[in-house]
């Protein structure tokens, strides 16, 4: 694996390369964490059949914290980063698939990004503008603390349970990328949603060309699936949304050899055409 440096937003961006042989497939983590989280995609197999491509977004993991965060942490100025690091590396016809954050980030993106090969989000509910909150997300003790600035020791620990299924052990990275992560992030884009806001993503999945697939851990302890199953989405992979029984809001991580096997033939579908 080989990681570059982009600047972008005058922000110097990681992105992580697992140089494969394959398909570009570009990744993008959630709110709070970083690249890491994808570890084993880039190391493993998929990384080694694909070129994984994974971005540390501004203010996460080996990115820099944004220099203007009012600009750039919102799902916009997050979208325009993706934009154009897929335009310097020359990536237009990936497949980019993002994790909760990431997988609205990658919906904000999907309209400027017409090349791409196809999308894929997990851990992502789309939302209309008014967002549907209490449809699409469910009660646990870490939302609460999405967009809280500041977290103590023991608020790092609640979220990263919160990203897991219940019981599971919690990686040291998770904490580390979680204490990392830049509290401006949480506070501005928590502020960008009354402001700068974000594309119909309802909408977006209802009109969009390229295939979709959606995948879904069924412990996910932060996510309504159900919810997501109801929205129309015709141009959805395989007809029905992918639920990882053995997953919680990080299938990626939890049941890598799944995960890795549905992105693997989503990838090859996508290119079939």
């Amino acid at each position: 694996m080989v990681t570059t440096r982009l600047v972008i937003h005058d922000t110097p961006i990681a992105i992580h390369d697992s140089q494969g042989s394959g398909p570009a497939l570009v990744l993008l983590h959630g709110n709070s964490a970083s690249a890491r989280a994808f570890s084993r995609q880039l190391e493993g197999p998929l990384g080694r059949a694909l070129r994984v491509l994974a971005i540390d977004l501004p203010g996460h993991g080996a990115s820099n914290d944004a220099t203007d965060p009012q600009a750039t942490y919102s799902l916009p100025g997050f979208a325009d980063v993706l934009v154009q690091a897929a335009d310097r590396l020359a990536l237009p016809s990936a497949v980019f698939a993002g994790w909760s954050l990431g997988g609205h980030v990658v919906l904000e993106a999907a309209s400027r990004l017409p090349g791409a090969a196809g999308f894929c989000i997990f851990g992502t509910p789309p939302l209309a503008w008014p967002p549907a909150m209490e449809q699409a997300f469910l009660p646990d003790p870490s939302a609460p603390l999405l967009f809280q600035p500041r977290y103590s020791e023991a608020e790092v620990l609640v979220r990263a349970e919160g990203m897991l299924k219940p019981g599971a052990p919690v990686p040291g990275w998770l904490l580390e990328d979680i204490r990392r992560s830049d509290g401006k992030f949480r506070e501005s884009f928590a502020a960008s949603l009354g402001t700068v806001g974000f594309a119909d993503e309802v909408r977006a999945v209802a009109q969009l060309r390229q295939p979709l697939a959606v995948l879904h851990g069924e412990a996910d302890r932060v996510i309504n699936g159900d919810y997501i199953a109801s929205l129309e989405m015709p141009s959805l992979w395989r007809g029905a949304v992918q639920r990882l029984p053995d997953a919680g809001h990080m299938p990626h991580w939890e049941d890598a050899g799944a995960f890795d096997a549905l992105l693997r033939d989503f990838v090859a579908d996508c290119r079939r055409g």
